[in-house]
């Protein structure tokens, strides 16, 4: 263990970290994260249709409708601000907008022809919301890639009389048409499905995620990494497209995805955080060490709001007695998820948008799910939680308690 504890630290962890903060990365993360106010606005559009779906209220308003201009243009905006913030990381301000409008004219190119094949009118394809979003990250990254192979170039010599204003424009036409003459002459003169194509890249993602044995990895992963202290966050280009183009899916067509971000923060897994830690918080509140009775009361309250930050940093991160049951917990509470809801059919799987992760459990499961089986799923994953953690927290408790007493 004193090994492994020791690469993890040594080699592993500083090229995560590296990659963590790679510009490219980090531009991903940031725009993803930006459009978090829509996702959340969608997450109460949808609890909005309850009434209306479920009681057949005559005249109720369709929140369906604003559920489709915030969650349904989730990959339109999402193809504006990769470019528009890949250009503020590489500080060439001046390019931004332009970059992030170039962003969206390339996206739209991409996606015209399905929109045509498909015979959709107006902004209602799918592509345009979450299915789209990884041909948005694509095209955002083919432009934010172009736009700054030219960010400093100029026809123009320093010296010149021209104003700067009028320069820009010029600068900027290069660059602007190479990205859309560019999309234009694959997608549209050799006709090449360059939509289809992307989608089947990342696709098989979402299926592998949607097996017994990827769910528990990706949770694996997200616990694998966190417990030393890199953020899952990092994982969010990625996994972020897939779950929120899942949870779309089961809203509005009633399909049964069962890994989204719904099932993972809201309804059955991660109660208190990442790795299930509110039952460990509640154990560190009544230690009979000082050092981790105080960590547990200053960690409750965030806890119960699933912000486990100062338990994971204060208790969990590198420390290897506490590392190794969040490892297990990752791979057993899926287990345990799956089982219950697709296996036997005990609790439902959520249909309903909600990604206010904050919200406590088990409000949270009754929102989602709405039944008791699915609260009842939820409490036994707590159970097992607690059951993985208590002999740890003990040893752990233990040694603090043998430290104290040598003060």
């Amino acid at each position: 263990m004193k090994k492994l504890i020791h690469w993890l630290e040594k080699d592993f962890s500083p090229i995560m970290n590296k990659i963590n903060y790679n510009v490219w990365v980090v531009s991903l993360k940031d725009s993803i994260m930006q459009l978090l106010p829509f996702i959340l606005l969608g997450s109460v559009f949808c609890l909005l249709t309850i009434p209306g779906d479920v009681f057949q209220i005559e005249n109720y308003p369709n929140f369906w409708t604003l559920f489709g201009w915030t969650m349904g243009m989730l990959s339109l905006l999402i193809s504006f601000l990769i470019p528009f913030n890949l250009m503020e990381k590489k500080r060439l301000r001046n390019q931004r907008f332009i970059a992030g409008s170039t962003g969206v004219i390339t996206f739209l190119i991409i996606i015209s022809p399905q929109i045509i094949s498909d015979g959709t009118v107006g902004f209602s394809h799918s592509a345009l919301g979450a299915g789209g979003m990884f041909v948005a990250i694509v095209a955002g990254v083919f432009t934010g890639y172009v736009m700054g192979l030219f960010g400093k170039f100029s026809f123009f010599k320093e010296e010149s009389a021209i104003p700067d204003f009028v320069r820009a424009w010029f600068d900027a036409m290069l660059p602007i048409g190479i990205v859309i003459t560019a999309t234009w002459l694959l997608v549209d003169i050799v006709n090449f499905d360059l939509y289809n194509l992307i989608l089947s890249i990342f696709m098989p993602l979402a299926k592998v995620i949607e097996t017994p044995w990827g769910f528990a990895l990706l949770m694996f992963i997200y616990c694998f990494m966190y417990s030393m202290g890199i953020s899952s966050w990092v994982l969010t280009p990625v996994t972020k497209p897939v779950l929120l183009a899942a949870i779309t899916a089961n809203a509005t067509t009633g399909t049964a995805f069962l890994v989204t971000s719904e099932t993972i923060y809201s309804a059955y897994l991660w109660v208190g955080g990442i790795g299930a830690t509110l039952p460990l918080v509640v154990m560190l509140a009544f230690s009979q060490s000082t050092k981790l009775k105080a960590l547990g009361r200053a960690s409750l309250v965030p806890g119960i709001f699933n912000i486990n930050e100062p338990v994971v940093f204060g208790a969990i991160a590198w420390n290897p007695i506490m590392m190794l049951p969040m490892w297990i917990i990752g791979i057993v509470l899926p287990i345990i998820v799956w089982f219950g809801t697709k296996v036997i059919a005990f609790a439902p799987i959520p249909k309903l948008v909600f990604d206010l992760w904050y919200a406590p459990f088990p409000i949270s499961t009754w929102i989602t799910t709405g039944t008791f089986t699915g609260i009842i799923l939820m409490l036994v994953c707590v159970v097992v939680a607690t059951l993985i953690w208590y002999p740890f927290f003990k040893v752990y408790e233990k040694q603090e308690v043998e430290n104290e007493a040598k003060k």
